[in-house]
């Protein structure tokens, strides 16, 4: 059995850090290379960067940022915010990212997965994919879960899978930052008709969020972000809890 993973996710704004991140040892909370360090070391599994940078000239920035990030750590890391065509991927895994992650980019044209697929691997492209409920139907939005798409969630997390997407990113707009727990109806139902693994993001809290996506929730990875910056639940203690409840994680 694969083991699951678990996936801080750094916001980033013309090279920094923007959501308040509260790192006692940090001299400078601003600095994604060091944060990213930092949860290296702590024995996260992966990174997730999202850039949200709206400047013309970010994807220069973004690559410098990369290639800082890629000296740093020796953990994978996933690269995503704005990345629309075959020529900023490239520029990115150059520079060092080992995944690259795409969302409105897809929905707008699906066949640049197919592109990015054939081009670099399946094992490099990731689509994120948020999605809200609306009268008990699960569409997919756009625009960071602003603005609604025709697209029903499933349907579309199958499609992206058929085209050659690696791994599906899944964030619940539903749950984002109520700490109330992960979308684990909806999240097994995906993880369960697709053969690609799904990572769980939105809702998490707890321990037991975790514990609880990774169970019922058939998660592959799990991921989170200001529970992780604030302190709320450490990666180490977080990874301690997880073995005890039999669930199966690198330490």
């Amino acid at each position: 059995m694969l083991t699951k993973r678990i996936i801080p996710c750094l916001d980033i704004k013309d090279g920094r850090t923007v959501k308040g991140v509260n790192f006692v040892q940090l001299r400078d909370a601003g600095d994604p290379v060091e944060l990213a360090k930092i949860y290296s070391d702590e024995g996260a599994d992966e990174l997730v960067f999202l850039d949200i940078t709206a400047t013309v000239d970010k994807r220069k920035t973004l690559a410098e940022l990369v290639t800082k990030v890629a000296k740093a750590i020796n953990i994978p890391f996933t690269v995503g915010g704005g990345i629309s065509t075959v020529e900023d991927v490239k520029v990115l895994l150059a520079a060092g990212a080992d995944k690259i992650s795409i969302n409105s980019a897809a929905v707008k044209n699906p066949g640049v997965i197919d592109e990015m697929a054939k081009e670099f691997g399946s094992q490099c492209v990731v689509v994120a994919i948020d999605t809200r409920n609306v009268d008990g139907i699960d569409f997919v939005h756009t625009h960071g879960g602003r603005k609604p798409t025709l697209h029903r969630t499933q349907a579309w997390a199958q499609e992206v899978a058929d085209r050659g997407a690696g791994e599906i990113l899944l964030t619940s707009m539903d749950h984002d930052g109520t700490k109330s727990g992960f979308a684990n109806e909806l999240t097994a139902e995906i993880s369960s008709a697709l053969s690609i693994p799904v990572i769980a993001s939105g809702g998490a809290g707890n321990m037991p969020h975790f514990r609880d996506v990774f169970t019922f929730g058939k998660a592959d990875a799990a991921l989170a972000a200001s529970i992780f910056h604030f302190k709320e639940i450490g990666i180490p203690k977080l990874k301690s809890y997880l073995i005890g409840e039999e669930i199966s994680i690198r330490k």
